[in-house]
């Protein structure tokens, strides 16, 4: 087992190295294991502040005497969360939905599609930042506005495939076979789904992250105390001229949680969808 796990990274890192190099830097971003990488507390005080990045500090402190790397490191994490956690629920939520109605079509389609309509046409920031005014700032609350925003925009795009889907022979097959539909969308539908599943799994997860940030940056997100790479670039602004390293560490550190994502979801799809798999990684 360990040998045939062994071989099928060593494959994915041989035919997709931009994908492997994008997971390098999702570890990397991600900080998985926080508690062992930042060498302080995320609120831990007791430092001066504002000094300049050093041995001691490599990322220097906030403007309240904290250390700005174990706030990214542990940022990272927050991110990760929010992420991870909407993504995961919202697309499925929607990937399932979008196949269902798909397959059902007439009036289930219809109405369905017309909800999905009317929530991709509020402005996605604006209807985020009315849930977190209902809601409350809140790391939790975050992922819900997420995925209010995650969900309508799945179900429309699995169901663009799940109806050409729909319309192959085997689907056709299974029918006349007399399987019901439960198993014809579990069994044919979904499984032929999983490519475009996958790329807004990881396409997804990068939006979540800048999105989470950007509630955060105005401060409609996590509370001001959490470590959040968007509300330590909030701090940063307004400390610019005198500590420019506030806002440069975070920011660095969101682009390269996004650019990391984008290169591991597309050499994912790659070898996800049989059409591309003779592509370049």
């Amino acid at each position: 087992m360990k040998r045939r796990v062994a071989g099928a990274i060593a494959a994915f890192v041989r035919r997709q190295p931009l994908g492997a190099v994008g997971g390098v830097l999702i570890l990397v971003a991600v900080a998985v294991f926080a508690p062992q990488l930042a060498p302080h507390g995320p609120k831990e005080t007791g430092f001066a502040p504002y000094l300049p990045p050093s041995a001691e500090f490599p990322m220097g402190t906030d403007q309240i005497g904290r250390d700005v790397l174990s706030r990214v490191v542990w940022g990272a994490r927050l991110s990760l969360y929010v992420g991870l956690t909407s993504v995961l629920i919202g697309v499925t939520l929607g990937a399932v939905w979008g196949a269902v109605t798909a397959y059902v079509g007439g009036a289930p389609d219809s109405g369905s599609q017309r909800v999905v309509d009317s929530l991709m046409a509020l402005p996605p920031i604006i209807l985020a930042l009315a849930l977190m005014a209902a809601l409350g700032q809140s790391v939790n609350n975050v992922v819900l506005a997420l995925l209010l925003l995650l969900v309508p925009t799945a179900a429309r795009t699995v169901r663009s495939v799940a109806l050409a889907v729909k319309q192959f022979p085997f689907v056709e097959a299974a029918t006349a076979a007399g399987c019901s539909h439960a198993r014809v969308i579990v069994r044919h539908i979904l499984p032929n789904c999983l490519a475009t599943y996958i790329v807004l799994v990881t396409t997804n997860v990068s939006y979540a992250i800048v999105v989470e940030a950007s509630l955060s940056f105005i401060g409609a997100g996590a509370p001001p105390d959490e470590p959040s790479w968007g509300g330590m670039l909030t701090a940063g602004t307004q400390a610019m001229e005198n500590a420019p390293w506030l806002v440069l560490f975070p920011g660095v550190a969101i682009s390269l949680a996004v650019f990391g994502l984008n290169l591991l979801g597309d050499a994912i799809r790659d070898l996800a969808d049989p059409r591309l798999r003779g592509g370049l990684g």
